[in-house]
């Protein structure tokens, strides 16, 4: 019997995100128009503020391609080089997207800076109505992609929240240096409200690096205590001791573990596979596993195994 083009996987690497998909397309279009708006707004009008929140929506509209492009490779099935399929793409993406917040915060201190140092006249009325368009674009943009992560857990449409969740404050800013600017006259509001926008997208930028640097590292997802779930695999009737245990997260919601168990060798081992299984699946929702079962005679492990094998006749 030849062996088959691809690997048979009984739980399919692949993520459909229909409803996210939709989102990003809207969030794009509309996010790509007032970017432009919002430009060429902030060059007339010389506001350090509104062009920081230009430089912001820039770099929510490159977040979103990577975000499409994340969500396309999603659906694309595993192959024999890459058997988890594409999903990690999607952390990545996140990775990035964060990275970029923290990039773009830096160049707003920095514009900053000089600003208070070489203070600029500032067009108050194309500031402000700029800036009244933007704050409502963004919180129809706002509202779609917090609703779109109701329905589908995706870090990636997390981090694009993240995105808009900072142009929204970052046209509230602008309208508030703006009116600042009109009664006071004093235009270092406009930097100063600038290094609050910068502060409040390095805090985004900072938490979605955090959160899919742990993933990368295949670090234990924070929803997870592995040692609960050690000794309730410990609970399971035939299984003797359970170690070599890894649980790390391919995706925001795609979770797999390993783990080798020393079994009792006069308990039908497909018996306890299968109790393992439906602990992990009943308790935790981890449907992805691979255990292997061991006899601590044949497979000792050196010292651990040795060390088991003592406290067992110890304790009998």
């Amino acid at each position: 019997m030849s062996a088959p083009e691809y690997d048979y996987h009984h739980l399919e690497h692949v993520k459909e995100q229909s409803k996210s998909q939709r989102t990003l397309w809207i969030t794009l279009f509309l996010t790509l128009f007032f970017t432009i708006v919002e430009v060429i707004g902030g060059l007339v009008s010389g506001s350090l503020a509104l062009l920081s929140d230009s430089a912001h929506m820039i770099s929510d509209v490159l977040a979103l391609g990577l975000s499409m492009l994340a969500v396309y490779l999603a659906r694309r099935p595993p192959n024999p080089r890459f058997t988890f399929g594409y999903l990690r793409f999607e952390i990545i993406a996140s990775f990035l997207n964060g990275l970029a917040l923290i990039v773009i915060a830096a160049g707003i201190f920095i514009e900053a800076v000089k600003r208070f140092l070489n203070p600029q006249e500032i067009d108050f009325y194309t500031m402000l109505t700029i800036a009244s368009i933007g704050l409502v674009v963004n919180i129809v943009l706002t509202i779609v992609l917090h609703r779109s992560m109701e329905e589908e857990e995706n870090l990636n449409i997390q981090s694009a929240l993240w995105h808009f969740i900072g142009d929204l404050i970052s046209s509230i800013g602008v309208i508030v240096s703006a009116v600042l600017i009109l009664f006071t006259g004093l235009t270092w509001f406009d930097p100063i409200i600038s290094l609050v926008i910068g502060i409040i997208l390095s805090s985004g930028g900072y938490k979605i690096i955090r959160e899919s640097y742990f993933i990368l590292m295949e670090s234990v997802p924070e929803k997870f205590d592995l040692e609960e779930i050690r000794a309730s695999l410990a609970e399971v009737e035939g299984v003797e001791d359970v170690h070599e245990m890894h649980l790390w997260a391919i995706s925001t919601d795609h979770y797999s573990l390993t783990a080798h168990v020393f079994v009792d060798p006069d308990i039908q081992p497909f018996c306890i596979i299968l109790a393992i299984n439906e602990t992990l699946q009943e308790k935790y929702g981890i449907t992805h596993s691979t255990i292997q079962m061991e006899h601590a005679n044949i497979h000792p492990h050196g010292e651990y195994g040795k060390e088991f094998l003592r406290n067992r006749a110890n304790h009998q």
